[in-house]
């Protein structure tokens, strides 16, 4: 197997390259690019390879504008610091996003996932339609949120809510904690377990365990009560109601 690695950082580059053969020793890293116009020029002359590992934040900007430039037809896993490119990493040939510091746990399941996947990867046609589908499976197991200087990873379970306040998007843990997301809610709503979270109305989305009772509203509607103390009253929007109580039954 022939692997491309876009990759900024030398000791990271290696450190994957390191992690891929002990996955696999047959497999052989063919490149290493280090910028987008490396990248680009690279990708335009080239077609022998099997797949591509890319950073997404390089010395000359997202590697995202690779795509605008050049076209590349193998999968693609992306590593990055940060996770508010995810949405964007699945509108192209990406089949999983890892979060360095990168693991040989993280490459060996995102290897998996490729061997699982590569027969569909042998018909074009089903090639335009891998990355809607990846978008609608995959479902984030956690978040990164920044206090100050800080990074935070915040694990989903964790969570209570998401609400809106004007374009600011937070998140509120089950210990009452709020953090700024750098997100919108129509996103979230794409990467977030639909068994366990449901968008009630345009500000919240709320985690069912976090649901302490349901009252009966004006018109019909439904207000939720949650250990979360805000001035808005998180009340199900009449035309999701059905859906709601669906969802609160599990189907």
């Amino acid at each position: 197997m022939k692997i491309v690695i876009v990759e900024d950082e030398s000791l990271a580059a290696e450190k994957l390259e390191r992690y891929l053969l002990k996955y696999d020793t047959s497999i052989k890293v063919v490149h290493v690019l280090t910028s987008i116009r490396d990248a680009v020029s690279w990708f335009n002359s080239k077609a022998d390879y099997d797949m591509v590992f890319m950073d997404i934040q390089l010395t000359d900007g997202l590697s995202f504008e690779i795509f605008n430039r050049t076209k590349i037809n193998t999968p693609i896993i992306f590593t990055t610091a940060f996770d508010e490119y995810a949405i964007d990493a699945f509108k192209v040939n990406s089949i999983d996003y890892i979060l360095k510091p990168i693991t040989f746990t993280d490459v060996s399941k995102a290897m998996n996932k490729f061997k699982s996947l590569r027969k569909l990867y042998a018909n074009e046609n089903v090639l335009e339609n891998v990355a809607e589908m990846m978008t609608q499976n995959k479902k984030k197991d956690r978040f990164l949120v920044r206090l100050g200087n800080h990074i935070h990873s915040i694990k989903t379970d964790e969570i209570s809510l998401f609400y809106a306040e004007g374009r600011t998007v937070y998140l509120v843990t089950k210990e009452n904690k709020k953090y700024i997301l750098d997100y919108k809610l129509e996103d979230l709503t794409n990467v977030l377990d639909r068994k366990v979270f449901f968008r009630v109305n345009r500000t919240f989305i709320i985690n069912i365990q976090s649901i302490n009772d349901v009252v009966v509203y004006s018109n019909s509607r439904l207000k939720i009560a949650t250990h979360f103390k805000s001035e808005k009253e998180i009340v199900v929007s009449r035309e999701k109601v059905g859906a709601f109580k669906t969802w609160l039954e599990g189907s």
